[in-house]
């Protein structure tokens, strides 16, 4: 083999290593909050579901997904541990957990924050571990 082509194989192997693979469950963590522990999105901001999506389907939708973020599931993700992956009205696609959607709220300003719980008459809920 030639020293140009050991660079070629070289770098064709390093630029396959950084393709990124399907994950098998969202970038979610789990946070403290002062109700306890919360699953949080990967910049640890408070994920909630609404009482109001039913089967696997969400049921907010226009001015509701401002205002409640979805977390959105790429094409190349892939359902696990307890996460699914749901199509939502306008063709996207969003995590949910134990069949719930998973939603961010648009008034929490930081980690931690759970102005969301409660909202809506109670119809919106932190999403618990």
């Amino acid at each position: 083999m030639t020293a140009s082509s050991i660079r070629l194989a070289l770098t064709l192997a390093a630029s396959l290593a950084i393709v990124p693979a399907a994950f098998a469950a969202p970038l979610t963590k789990t946070g403290k909050t002062d109700k306890g522990s919360v699953l949080t999105d990967a910049k640890g901001m408070t994920l909630y579901t609404f009482d109001k999506d039913t089967n696997g389907k969400s049921a907010c939708n226009g001015p509701c997904a401002t205002n409640w973020p979805v977390l959105k599931a790429e094409a190349s993700d892939a359902p696990g541990e307890g996460y699914t992956i749901i199509t939502r009205d306008d063709g996207s696609r969003q995590w949910a957990y134990k069949g719930k959607p998973l939603y961010t709220f648009a008034k929490d300003q930081k980690p931690g924050d759970i102005t969301g719980d409660g909202f809506l008459n109670g119809a919106w809920h932190l999403a618990m571990p």
